[in-house]
């Protein structure tokens, strides 16, 4: 029997693709042991216990960015932490440790070195974390998701997307889904979407222009998110809707969405053959923008700043894309032959090249 020790977590970045690599493990060895590892303040810490795995957590370990008090003590907190972990490696007897990035990542990959079992690492973003990037330098099994990743040793794996995303067949669903937002049959749907907690330039500037993507002969499901503070128009053809927890049901509707561009929305619109507007995240750094580089290269995606997406950018250039069906179809052409359903699968099979190289196997 084989234990696996996933460790990540704090976003939904790193908790999804970590939890669809341990479903994935759990149905092809259901006699093996799953453990997570994690903090008590991430997301983790709920969605890990409700999905059925034990999370065993450690300390919420941040770098330090400038030299001061705490960045003084980090070294001998860091240090104590590996030794936890070390010690939760020999107590369990776990056989390797599987990064998704995060702060447990680093004492999790330093702890695994010094108790010399094996390492295996997923990278969502294009633009790989520190802790992922610290990883690569003990490991030769990193997965990565797009092609632009930079990261050593780096294979393309693609994203390990959640069940309902991986099983889903839009077209079966799309009746369904049009009938469950109260959407229009004859009329193609474009999906407007910041995640869960909403994008302010993406809600505003879509609100404003709504009159003009009506007339283009489109409806608009718009996801606004919980925080947003949207009045409802009312108009025909135009759903407001501030969170719904069946996404699947709204991608189902999609024929263009527009988004921001964090990993999971990338991988999940490309997977299904959904083309894009993406409007990276203007703060951080610049992730978003690198992840959406494989589907805007590839012809499946359109790619427009934050500060330059504008009532007038639609009026411009959203509209005549809309206007344009065989542009369109041209665009879901290339999403379905670039996107990728298989990125649990292939993170398992990395996964088990990890295990047969410590133990002396061919890979």
């Amino acid at each position: 029997m084989t234990t696996y020790l996933l460790a990540g977590g704090g976003t939904a970045g790193h908790v999804n693709p970590l939890l669809a690599v341990a479903d994935r493990l759990r149905e092809r060895e259901p006699d093996a042991e799953i453990l997570v590892l994690g903090t008590a303040e991430g997301l983790e810490a709920r969605l890990v216990p409700a999905r059925g795995y034990e999370l065993l957590t450690i300390p919420k370990l941040p770098l330090p960015r400038r030299p001061n008090r705490a960045a003084l003590g980090f070294p001998k907190r860091l240090l104590a932490t590996v030794e936890q972990t070390r010690r939760i490696i020999r107590e369990r007897q776990v056989d390797i440790v599987v990064g998704f990035g995060g702060y447990v990542c680093p004492p999790a990959y330093l702890a695994a070195r010094r108790e010399r079992i094996p390492i295996a690492i997923h990278e969502a973003n294009a633009k790989p974390g520190i802790a992922n990037r610290l990883g690569s330098l003990l490991t030769k099994h990193v997965g990565v998701t797009f092609q632009h990743t930079r990261l050593r040793h780096g294979t393309v794996v693609g994203m390990p997307l959640r069940s309902e995303i991986e099983t889903l067949d839009a077209r079966d669903a799309r009746g369904e889904a049009l009938a469950f937002f109260g959407l229009d049959a004859e009329r193609p749907t474009l999906l407007v979407t910041g995640g869960s907690t909403g994008a302010r330039r993406i809600n505003e500037t879509v609100r404003e222009s709504v009159t003009l993507l009506l007339g283009a002969g489109w409806q608009v499901l718009h996801l606004t998110g919980e925080r947003a503070q949207l009045d409802d128009p009312g108009l025909d053809g135009y759903r407001l809707v501030k969170y719904v927890d069946r996404m699947e049901l709204a991608l189902s509707a999609a024929s263009l969405a527009v988004s921001r561009s964090g990993a999971a929305t990338v991988t999940e619109l490309g997977a299904l053959g959904i083309p894009a507007v993406f409007v990276p995240y203007p703060v951080g750094n610049g992730e978003q923008r690198y992840n959406a580089l494989d589907m805007v290269e590839d012809g499946a995606a359109l790619l427009v700043r934050d500060e330059e997406f504008t009532p007038a950018w639609v009026r411009d250039h959203l509209v005549p894309l809309l206007l344009d069906p065989a542009r369109v179809a041209d665009m879901t052409a290339r999403a379905h032959a670039a996107g990728r359903r298989d990125g649990a699968d292939r993170m398992v099979e990395l996964i088990r090249n990890a295990l047969a190289d410590r133990r002396g196997l061919s890979a």
